[in-house]
């Protein structure tokens, strides 16, 4: 085996993970197998230029701290108790009855009861990495089965955590029992907790706010770095993991408006460690001895597909969703995840697990997740297999709510993404009084929507019977609006064989694809940042006292030439940096009135909602839709309050709306 110092070692890694990388994503491939993949080629047991050192060994436990406090940026209580049935009750089932189930089977097989429990939550988690990138190219993610997949994989990043705090507890010393060690594991955790909490209300948004006045990026980036490590010390120091603080760290900071700049600091130096985390991962793989277990690990692999797809599809069946639905998410969740590594790297440090099972385990969760993009493509060709009648009656329930709908409009605009572009479109063409009809495959945008009274559906706009259930053949023209190119592509090719001569309007975030969408059918394309460089210029033109016509013939004729001389500029390196992080942030919300909300029977102006910084935007009652309404108006049961504001300021409303 050949000898390196710690920097030429990640030197090797690097090189060996940038060509493996850029290989895998040839042909479509997640990078976490290329990671995967770099490891077992480099490892003591491929062509052993590197070694399993404790120099490796660190730079893997500092990956799975910045996966733990990315995944803390983005836990949010909100979210969670907006899709409480599907995180507390499908999640908590999932991840106890996959547990409980693969961790007797590894007891039966003669492991300590210790590391079958820990092997249960190993072959509980699945990869929310590969989960979300798949269901993303294949527009599935606002699915009800993406949402379904999305709530259980919640849970199991919040499960992730009652493991992190049991493993240095079973593995604990022998003077004392392992029921005493959990307990008083337990108990010092809850301490730890409470107390970074405590420290995060009351220190962390004013030292943060204090950060970002100085606008310097190295501070904010060293501010940021320095408490995640600090908790991650802190944690470590009272006996429990790195990667515990690191997720409680995250947490604190995602509760605050800074956020998005948060993420977006320490998001290379996650994906760099996270890399190299999973490059260690393979090194773990002992490749010589595979054809000893690979028998047993492909078993392994089996089982864990076959049960998780019958016991998710089985909970969800329980739970009241359709058998077509049930089945899908079982499909996309059928495979090990990232944070199964995290655990079972712990546990074989820890010892918990024996290096023999290891091998077997790691094995098995490598190929798992090697099969799941091919698994997930095919989860919809799956559920027509066994549920053919099922899964085309709900297609048909979608369609036929378009088309109930959408019947009585003509010379209308359809609108292809509710997001922000969207919304604002739909709002000038209610000025007008011209009809539209709006797609989007966000559930809760639309169900909040819906709920002001907005003429959004449910829908996939990429395919043929959607459109024409949206009455495409009499509609006047149809904008897309969302980012994603490759539906906003299929979207244009459908339109195009349809209805060759309808205005596309497409929205764009910048130049980069403007080419491309344009040969793909799009009448125009508006780019963002461009047209608001036009704007701005115009109104300049215009103080500057040049002449209107002046001013709009040269704004005609950068459009005519597809905005030529404004795709030309020197990049600096503050492209991007700070303001695109913040904005954006206001929105809009809807809340309705229950019985035994507080705001029944007050009246608009006594709710000084002001105060907080938001705007009541509109009243819906009885299906009728007011726009500001007066501070006279009395509030009834059902009302829906459409409200405008920041995050943290609408939560604020939503509870002395509700609650008082």
């Amino acid at each position: 085996m050949m000898k390196y110092g710690i920097l030429e070692e990640v030197l090797v890694l690097l090189i060996v993970s940038v060509v493996a990388v850029a290989a895998f994503r040839r042909f479509r491939m997640p990078a976490i197998l290329a990671y995967l993949f770099s490891g077992v080629l480099v490892g003591p047991y491929g062509l052993g230029w590197i070694p399993d050192s404790a120099d490796t060994r660190l730079l893997a436990e500092f990956g799975v701290v910045f996966l733990l406090f990315t995944v803390g940026l983005e836990f949010s209580f909100p979210q969670l108790l907006a899709m409480k049935k599907v995180v507390f009750g499908l999640g908590s089932a999932q991840v106890g009855v996959t547990t409980l189930v693969a961790g007797f089977t590894a007891w039966l097989f003669g492991m300590s009861p210790e590391g079958a429990l820990v092997t249960g939550g190993v072959l509980a988690m699945s990869s929310t990495a590969i989960v979300i990138k798949q269901l993303t190219e294949q527009l599935e993610l606002g699915s009800r089965h993406g949402t379904l997949s999305i709530g259980i994989l919640l849970f199991q990043d919040v499960a992730v955590i009652p493991f992190l705090i049991l493993i240095p507890a079973l593995a604990g010393t022998a003077d004392v029992t392992v029921a005493q060690e959990v307990i008083w594991t337990l108990a010092k955790g809850v301490m730890v907790v409470l107390g970074m909490i405590a420290v995060g209300h009351w220190l962390l948004r004013p030292l943060f706010h204090e950060i970002a006045l100085s606008r310097s990026s190295e501070l904010f980036t060293l501010t940021a770095l320095l408490f995640t490590l600090a908790a991650s010390w802190v944690t470590h120091f009272a006996g429990l993991s790195l990667a515990l603080g690191a997720f409680l760290a995250g947490m604190l900071l995602g509760e605050t408006e800074f956020r998005h700049q948060v993420e977006a600091t320490i998001r290379p130096f996650r994906d760099v460690l996270l890399g190299l985390f999973f490059v260690t991962i393979g090194m773990l793989l002992d490749i010589q001895h595979l054809p000893h277990v690979l028998y047993w690990a492909l078993v392994l692999v089996a089982s864990l597909i076959l049960f998780k797809i019958f016991s998710i599809t089985a909970l969800c069946l329980l739970m009241g969703f359709d058998k077509g639905i049930a089945m899908r998410t079982g499909v996309v969740l059928a495979q090990g995840g990232e944070f199964g590594f995290a655990l079972l790297s712990l546990a074989l440090t820890a010892t918990l697990i024996d290096a023999e099972a290891g091998q077997i385990i790691l094995a098995a969760l490598i190929i798992s997740m090697a099969v799941a993009p091919l698994l997930i493509h095919l989860n919809g060709a799956v559920v027509k297999r066994f549920f053919s009648d099922t899964y085309l009656r709900q297609r048909e329930q979608l369609l036929h709510d378009v088309e109930l709908h959408a019947r009585d409009l003509s010379e209308h605009t359809i609108i292809c993404g509710y997001g922000r572009i969207g919304q604002n479109v739909a709002r000038f063409l209610e000025r007008e009084n011209i009809p539209y009809l709006a797609l989007d495959l966000d559930p809760v945008r639309v169900r909040d929507a819906r709920a002001a009274g907005e003429q959004v559906y449910f829908g996939d706009a990429t395919h043929r019977e959607m459109l024409e259930a949206a009455g495409l053949y009499r509609a006047r023209a149809i904008v897309v609006s969302f980012e994603d190119i490759y539906a906003t592509i299929k979207i244009l090719q459908q339109v195009r064989r349809m209805s060759p001569e309808l205005p596309i309007l497409v929205r764009t975030r910048d130049d980069t694809n403007l080419e491309r969408l344009q040969a793909a059918g799009a009448t125009e394309v508006v780019p963002e940042t461009l047209e608001a460089s036009l704007m701005l210029s115009s109104h300049l033109l215009l103080l500057l006292g040049i002449p209107v016509a002046r001013v709009l013939r040269q704004i005609k004729g950068v459009r005519d030439d597809r905005y030529q001389i404004m795709r030309q500029y020197f990049r600096g390196t503050d492209e991007g940096s700070d303001e695109e992080a913040t904005a954006f942030k206001e929105r809009l919300q809807t809340v309705t009135l229950a019985a035994g909300a507080a705001a029944v029977g007050k009246r608009v102006g006594d709710l000084h909602l002001e105060e907080l910084g938001v705007l009541i935007t509109a009243l819906k009652r009885s299906g009728i839709r007011g726009e500001l309404p007066q501070p006279e108006v009395e509030l009834r049961i059902g009302d829906a309050l459409i409200l405008y504001g920041a995050p943290e300021d609408l939560r604020a409303a939503e509870t002395r709306l509700l609650r008082g």
